[in-house]
């Protein structure tokens, strides 16, 4: 069975004559384990998919108005709000761009992670049964005493605290733990957003441009980290990012977000060697190349259209290099033309 499953996924903005549609008959899956990048241009609806797996987007103006949300089996659509409360970290985890803003100032960095075990692992130096130890009291009554109580529950929460900062690479975490966010750079900034994430040990790590504030040594570094950490912890990572660079290192499989529709959605392999949507072959074709020209760079013509300002038919048609009248007609339909590789778009075979 599938870690999360989305089916034919629609969501408005707004409700009624105003209704925008944000996300439009989306589906794709995440298996146990499994690494999918989620691609496309800024505006895409990327992020807005993302938060809609623990239903983050705040409703209203949000509605979901068509299909299903299955994660670990279970409708999140469907769900209470205790309900979300438990899924919310305990099951899927987020890691936001701009870990700066992201963290708040005013309090130590280790603190913030505490906040997270605390909600998500209340167990964590419990004091138990085991723990309870009677003695007379001076005026003859038995006196219960808690062997392991707040001291040993604080000790419990600091040492797991410094654990998972060693995880995610944090040189000296018993000093880094008092740390507050300003004293850190950006990327060990990302490293302690990384550390809270994993603190409720999800099943599922959603990374939404992660390394967007960072720079290209330590992208590659937080890159390289996040697959680590996922072959370590078994866990399934949905990657959101606009660079196509990445997709070969990171990915499992790859689905491509364009105006709120999945255009192709493939296994990374084989969607970097054979593109078939004309939009993928673009945003491929815009990734500069080692001894290619360095004064001329491909470019999509236009801009990606704006929810409420969607052309009919085909969304890409109007900055499509081999579009055709029949294109703005109607939507086309997402068709599995390959096994595994499923394109939105009837004439993926024109050169």
């Amino acid at each position: 069975m599938n870690l999360l499953e989305i089916k034919n996924l629609k969501m408005d903005f707004g409700k009624g004559a105003e209704a925008l549609r944000a996300i439009d008959d989306v589906s794709f899956t995440i298996g146990a384990g499994e690494t999918v990048c989620l691609v496309g241009e800024s505006g895409c609806g990327k992020t807005v998919t993302a938060l809609s797996i623990a239903r983050l987007v705040p409703t209203p103006p949000a509605h979901y108005v068509g299909g299903k949300i299955l994660l670990n089996g279970s409708d999140v659509l469907k769900m209470s709000n205790e309900a979300l409360r438990s899924i919310r970290g305990g099951v899927v985890s987020y890691v936001f761009q701009e870990p700066g803003a992201s963290l708040n100032p005013v309090f130590r960095v280790g603190n913030q992670i505490k906040e997270s075990l605390r909600l998500h692992r209340p167990d964590l130096g419990a004091p138990s049964e085991v723990g309870v130890q009677a003695s007379a009291g001076s005026d003859g009554t038995l006196k219960r005493e808690l062997r392991g109580g707040a001291p040993s529950r604080r000790k419990a929460l600091d040492a797991e605290v410094i654990r998972l900062l060693k995880l995610v690479g944090i040189p000296a975490p018993e000093s880094r733990i008092r740390n507050y966010p300003f004293e850190m750079s950006g990327g060990m900034q990302q490293r302690v957003m990384i550390a809270m994430a994993l603190a409720s040990e999800p099943k599922l790590l959603v990374a939404d441009e992660p390394t967007t504030a960072l720079d290209v040594t330590i992208q590659a570094q937080i890159l390289e980290l996040l697959h680590d950490l996922k072959q370590r912890l078994g866990m399934a990572i949905l990657l959101i990012t606009h660079n196509l660079g990445i997709v070969g290192d990171m990915a499992d499989r790859v689905a491509v977000m364009y105006a709120g529709q999945i255009v192709e959605l493939a296994p990374a392999k084989e969607l970097l060697r054979r593109p078939l949507h004309p939009y993928t072959k673009a945003l491929m074709a815009s990734v500069p190349k080692l001894g290619g020209d360095a004064d001329r760079l491909s470019a999509i013509p236009g801009n990606v259209p704006r929810i409420g300002n969607f052309p009919p038919g085909c969304r890409f048609a109007p900055r499509c290099p081999i579009a055709k009248p029949e294109c703005s007609e109607k939507i086309p339909e997402l068709v599995e033309v390959e096994p595994g590789h499923f394109v939105r778009c009837p004439f993926w075979k024109t050169p």
